[in-house]
């Protein structure tokens, strides 16, 4: 069982802030029925204010169930889409504006990710500001402790400000909660200075990665937010940091900034990061955490990649929205051999978990009454089209998700419920995405040709998908691991994670490339608008070109 730091865990449960499937009734005035004077007084309230963002995470998060940073992340990617499914999915064509790079300024999804996010930063700005203004003495802490929640807040605020530079690009930053009203916008090279500057400034202070910091920023979770700031920073400001990305990447690889459960590393199968019980996970640099058993505080995530009678095939309770689905095509780019792709993805026929038999489709749909099955097309099987578009799929359509696994609770007479269930933790950052981004960086620095150590670092990941009689033949050499086999590899590897758009912009495929039923877009929309939302209630923000 996971043991979850006690106090987080009361939070989350007494705050009454999370709902059974996703954070849709946060309350965003938390310290207005407590004076802030009256609090602050001892050191649970302090770490009470300082873990009230990271139950606001859910809401953002990969796992939300709602229109946050990660929807425009991937499903405006070549891997995942929402498609109309018969009578489900259409949901006002938002995901096929997403997906065909046609959004447009008033988009009620775009305004949720950039309200989502800021929302984190006031969470964040609160704490930051009642801590600074109050001597540690006062507080009733030591001024280390005083100095490592701030800077753990300061991390996590980093965060938020470095997922909103990704997607928008030119933002306003603020670290006073109101001041100024309205903000003006900075550029994104300016942003980008600010983040690296505030992550810089406390990393050395901030907490080293452990049991006691599951779900929280650490230092380890600033050493990865730089690894990811340096590898896109050619994208993102124009100016390579090829050796600064090495060097962070380094600070984790080498465990530096401290490990989960010991010293950090990779884990020895390809399942550990994603099941359950993955808090116990050797390669957990920052996530999401979940705890249902005592908490009633479950990962959000099946609403969006679940079928609706998806509790059957895995022996759970939880069903979904039938919505995304791995684009056509991306599954046949595993090798049969590839354990990531039988283990992370759901494809053919489905049955019971309970007994083995054909998962009969209920719910009126086209499978109603037939065995439910996945299929790697999106078009209308029953009528024999042959059309596949973002318009033209049913309940089956696509091959889905299988990557988190959310662990049963049916027995039978050869399996037995499991102990640990609706408590697997969402990965932000974990070490594997750390190895790939020093290899890409090795890479780049060596004129996009491969180096030993950059296939070595890749090797040492790829290796958990393969049997052994099967490695030999799949593992890559200087000569076979080119830039584009990378990006490839990369989408193998962290399919469903949330770095699908950056990694297509890095490389140069984002605006220009073309896949299934889309077709190349406008430059522009490397970023998205700044919501027309936003602007109306702040003159002072400026629109991004083309928009």
């Amino acid at each position: 069982m996971k043991t979850l730091n006690k106090i987080y865990t009361s939070c989350l449960a007494t705050m009454l802030l999370i709902t059974a499937n996703g954070c849709t009734k946060l309350d965003e005035n938390l310290y207005d029925t407590i004076s802030s004077e009256n609090f602050y007084k001892n050191k649970n309230e302090i770490i009470s204010a300082v873990l009230r963002p990271y139950t606001h995470a859910n809401a953002w998060g990969t796992s939300s169930g709602q229109d946050g940073w990660w929807r425009l992340a991937e499903l405006s990617a070549d891997q995942l889409a929402w498609p109309t499914k018969g009578r489900h999915g259409e949901d006002g064509g938002k995901w096929k504006r997403l997906h065909y790079h046609t959004w447009t300024v008033d988009e009620g999804g775009i305004n949720s990710a950039w309200s989502l996010m800021y929302w984190g930063v006031g969470l964040c700005n609160v704490p930051i500001e009642n801590l600074e203004k109050r001597d540690a003495a006062q507080l009733g802490i030591t001024q280390q402790e005083k100095d490592a929640f701030l800077a753990e807040l300061k991390l996590f605020r980093a965060y938020h400000y470095l997922k909103l530079m990704d997607l928008f690009g030119n933002i306003p930053v603020v670290t006073v909660v109101g001041e100024p009203a309205r903000p003006s916008t900075l550029s994104r090279t300016e942003v980008f200075n600010f983040i690296e500057k505030e992550i810089k400034d406390n990393i050395d202070k901030a907490p080293k990665l452990s049991k006691a910091m599951l779900g929280r920023m650490s230092q380890a979770g600033g050493y990865a937010m730089l690894v990811e700031l340096y590898l896109n920073a050619q994208a993102w400001t124009g100016t390579a940091r090829w050796d600064d990305c090495i060097a962070a990447a380094d600070k984790l690889i080498t465990n530096q900034a401290g490990g989960m459960n010991g010293n950090m590393a990779l884990d020895p199968n390809i399942t550990d990061q994603f099941k359950p019980d993955n808090d116990l996970s050797k390669e957990t640099i920052f996530s999401v955490a979940y705890e249902f058993q005592r908490a009633n505080f479950q990962p959000g995530f099946p609403s969006d990649f679940y079928h609706f009678n998806q509790q059957f095939i895995y022996g759970g309770s939880r069903n979904g929205n039938d919505g995304i689905v791995v684009i056509p095509d991306n599954f046949t780019k595993y090798k049969d051999a590839d354990l990531r792709k039988r283990t992370w993805l759901l494809e053919g026929k489905m049955t019971r978990f309970d007994n083995g038999q054909p998962l009969i489709a209920t719910g009126g749909n086209e499978y109603d009454g037939k065995q439910l099955e996945f299929v790697d097309n999106i078009r209308k099987n029953k009528t024999g089209s042959t059309v596949s578009n973002m318009s033209e799929g049913e309940e089956n359509s696509g091959v889905r998700f299988n990557k988190y696994k959310l662990g049963n609770q049916v027995a039978n007479a050869t399996t037995q419920p499991s102990t640990v269930y609706n408590n697997t933790d969402w990965n932000i950052y974990r070490l594997t995405w750390i190895y790939f981004a020093k290899a890409e960086a090795l890479m780049r620095k060596n004129g996009g040709t491969a180096t030993a150590e950059a296939v070595q670092l890749i090797n040492d990941c790829k290796v958990r998908a393969f049997a052994t009689a099967d490695w030999p033949a799949n593992q890559y050499t200087v000569a076979s691991l080119t830039l584009d086999e990378l990006l490839v590899e990369r989408g193998r590897e962290f399919i469903f994670e949330g770095f699908r758009r950056d990694d297509l912009i890095r490389f140069g495929k984002f605006a220009t490339g073309s896949w299934w039923d889309h077709q190349p877009t406008n430059a522009n929309r490397q970023l998205y608008p700044i919501p027309q939302q936003q602007i109306a209630l702040n003159s002072n923000l400026k629109q991004n070109p083309g928009y």
